[in-house]
């Protein structure tokens, strides 16, 4: 696998990757929300081919109630709640400011889901977001909230799904150009909330985030990093999609082969909307569809923003996290994210979408200031051991 950034970017700064990486996020958000659940087969026949940018909801006019149980406005541009719990976890790290764990999680994002209400793009009125998300994050206010389960094991029964990976970007750009301690950090929060491989693709994922931050860094770069932190079938998974990934230079001749890699590992099954018995279900051998997809489409595309992105809505299934998070990570390499794309994103969501960026970025600052401290004083105490002396 080799691969270079395209000539068009720039080497950038920690504030233009969190940036980047955020904004990038919602809008692979927002335009994979509309086709969600869907094969590339049918989204291209309701459409009239690929989808090239936002689109309008999939039964049109009648989305309140074409789905009753999901009476959600997909589409035109709004955000799902991939974007909703990414923000509400850097609300989090505004709160906290410092490094999370699975405490941080009940103390302070289990509330913020079930006592704040918030704008809700999907639904067009002001709710609490907890009236939004999927069972397997209500899961977190049943088992930590009422169930008082210890955070760190809260996870366990729920479904195994991307539920956890989905929002874990800010963990990686806390720990900017530092893949492992991403991971770690990821795998502790996300213990409140999934299991097995569900769990430790939010570590991966939020290690892809931070190795894309890193100066000169590439999609090669940042597959590597992930393949030295990956466990079980989540790396085998990515080691196999990526293999193949690696043969194509568009993603229209990449829709299939990708799926194919993937199929072995994802329990889901072929059709998206009828999952198999044995989906969701705990494993050492099985990994969730979407972040290896979201490494090939980063790959296959040379991390171009645009290209990564598109190719991850028209593959369609879980295309909206799968857009969430090959965005994040081409934004946080420093592929500019369409200013066509993100205002009307912005507009249509009624959502700041530089904002958070803006929060977080103070924050990490912050955070490597204290764990700088913590190093120099730990570094002191193991000198006085008669170990090493102090760097300077």
């Amino acid at each position: 696998m080799k691969s270079k950034s395209p000539e068009n970017w720039t080497e950038t700064g920690l504030d233009d990757r969190i940036t980047g990486a955020l904004v990038g996020a919602a809008v692979g958000d927002a335009l994979g929300g509309p086709v969600e659940g869907y094969s590339p087969e049918q989204i291209a026949e309701r459409h009239g081919g690929r989808v090239h940018g936002i689109v309008g909801p999939w039964n049109g006019d009648t989305w309140r109630t074409a789905r009753p149980i999901a009476p959600y406005h997909k589409g035109d541009g709004h955000v799902t709640d991939d974007t909703l719990m990414t923000h509400a976890l850097i609300r989090v790290y505004a709160t906290v400011r410092d490094h999370l764990d699975a405490y941080a999680v009940a103390d302070h994002l289990v509330p913020d889901l079930m006592t704040t209400p918030r704008w809700i793009p999907e639904l067009e009125a002001e709710a609490l977001p907890l009236q939004r998300v999927f069972l397997a994050e209500k899961w977190l206010v049943a088992r930590i909230h009422y169930g008082h389960v210890d955070p760190r094991e809260a996870g366990a029964g729920n479904i195994v799904n991307c539920g956890a990976a989905m929002y874990m970007a800010p963990v990686g750009l806390v720990n900017a150009a530092n893949p492992a301690a991403a991971y770690a950090e990821a795998l502790d929060i996300a213990g409140a909330h999934q299991s097995s491989y569900g769990r430790e693709a939010a570590g991966v994922f939020a290690a892809a985030v931070a190795a894309a931050c890193a100066p000169g860094a590439t999609p090669d770069s940042v597959i590597s990093a992930c393949l030295a932190l990956a466990k079980d079938g989540t790396r085998e998974a990515i080691e196999k999609v990526c293999e193949v990934a690696a043969r194509h230079s568009e993603f229209e001749s990449a829709l299939v082969p990708l799926r194919k890699a993937v199929a072995p590992y994802d329990t889901v099954g072929p059709d998206y909307r009828s999952p198999s018995l044995g989906a969701r279900r705990p494993s050492r051998l099985h990994a969730i569809e979407e972040l290896p997809v979201a490494l090939g489409m980063l790959l296959l595309s040379a991390g171009d923003y645009r290209r990564t992105v598109l190719g991850s809505v028209n593959y369609g299934r879980d295309c909206d996290s799968i857009a969430t998070m090959s965005g994040a990570l081409s934004g946080a390499l420093g592929s500019p994210v369409p200013e066509e794309w993100s205002k009307r994103v912005a507009d249509a969501s009624r959502l700041d979408l530089w904002e958070p960026a803006r929060t977080l970025a103070g924050v990490t600052r912050e955070v490597f200031d204290r764990d700088v401290r913590r190093h120099r004083a730990h570094e002191a105490a193991f000198a006085a051991l008669g170990g090493p002396g102090c760097s300077d």
